[in-house]
């Protein structure tokens, strides 16, 4: 299980994508109330290419964009919080990337990856990380900075 704690732009995205939702899903399939499959982010960017056809263009053809994948996405975003100053080990926990070092000393994986899976500290880190690329995220669309939103009115909306 991986923990992520969500910025609060994460929060205002599923804040907008619940209004009007009667599903059991925060992004639940069009066809009916099951979660999107696996695949439908990589559609929904390069078009649906079932059975070497591409039946429905992407988003990525749609716009005039190069061609590229979900896992695209989650590269720039590690390149942009290294680009912003944020710390390895950080990003690398954000990625859910085990560290194997700590204060010079190597761990063993096996530690991290079966029998620590998350601690308080790993939160708070990946939490300062994702709070820091929201805020860059802002900036970069011009949206003016905005104060945490607390996670439990995520449980009342």
């Amino acid at each position: 299980m991986i923990q992520q704690p969500l910025p609060s732009l994460a929060v205002e995205i599923i804040c907008e994508a619940l209004k009007g939702n009667n599903k059991d899903f925060v992004f639940a399939s069009p066809l009916d109330n099951k979660p999107m499959h696996r695949k439908a982010m990589a559609d929904a960017l390069r078009g649906d290419k079932r059975k070497g056809k591409v039946r429905t263009p992407g988003i990525c053809q749609l716009l005039g964009l190069r061609s590229f994948t979900p896992h695209d996405l989650r590269r720039t975003a590690a390149s942009w919080a290294r680009r912003i100053g944020q710390p390895m080990a950080k990003i690398a926990l954000c990625l859910d990337h085990r560290v194997t070092t700590e204060d010079g000393i190597k761990l063993p994986p096996v530690t991290g990856k079966h029998y620590v899976h998350t601690e308080d500290r790993e939160v708070k880190e990946k939490r300062e990380v994702l709070h820091a690329w929201a805020a860059e995220l802002r900036r970069i669309i011009g949206e003016p900075p905005v104060k945490a939103v607390d996670p439990k009115l995520l449980l009342a909306a």
